[in-house]
């Protein structure tokens, strides 16, 4: 496969970047609202939030996965830490090291701006990825709780 970029996402992104929001969504089986969807977009791209995003994109401007990150303070560190809340690439590049490539993108951004920490979840059933997971990151041992609302 030819060079990819990895790159911040620019507003005019969204047709790129919403066909594989949907099958990140398809992925985890869940349907997050076209309002919800619009919200997010909004946030990832205002300077004023905590949020960013990164397309892979192929030479030819493809987009080919994305990863989503949210900065917050924390009480054990001076530093923000940086939640790796989404990563997704498309099943046809899977195997490519994009997953790996969007990571260090995150770590790279991560570290140039002063967190302290890049940290993520993942679901148990996600074994595929925990191979990457387990070679570029220390599990932490934490179990997540959670009450929706």
């Amino acid at each position: 496969m030819s060079p990819m970029t990895i790159r911040a996402v620019r507003p005019d992104d969204f047709a790129a970047w919403l066909p594989l929001w949907q099958g990140y969504q398809a992925f985890y089986r869940v349907a997050i609202s076209p309002a919800t969807t619009e919200v997010t977009w909004a946030r990832l791209l205002d300077p004023a939030e905590p949020m960013a995003a990164a397309l892979a994109c192929h030479e030819d401007g493809r987009a080919l996965g994305f990863v989503h990150t949210i900065r917050h303070r924390s009480c054990w560190t001076i530093g923000d830490y940086c939640y790796l809340q989404d990563l997704f690439v498309a099943p046809e590049a899977r195997g490519l090291g994009l997953g790996r490539a969007l990571i260090e993108h995150v770590y790279r951004e991560a570290a140039a701006s002063g967190c302290s920490r890049v940290h993520w979840l993942t679901h148990e059933t996600n074994q595929e990825a925990m191979l990457l997971y387990d070679r570029i990151g220390d599990r932490s041992g934490f179990i997540q709780y959670r009450k929706q609302f």
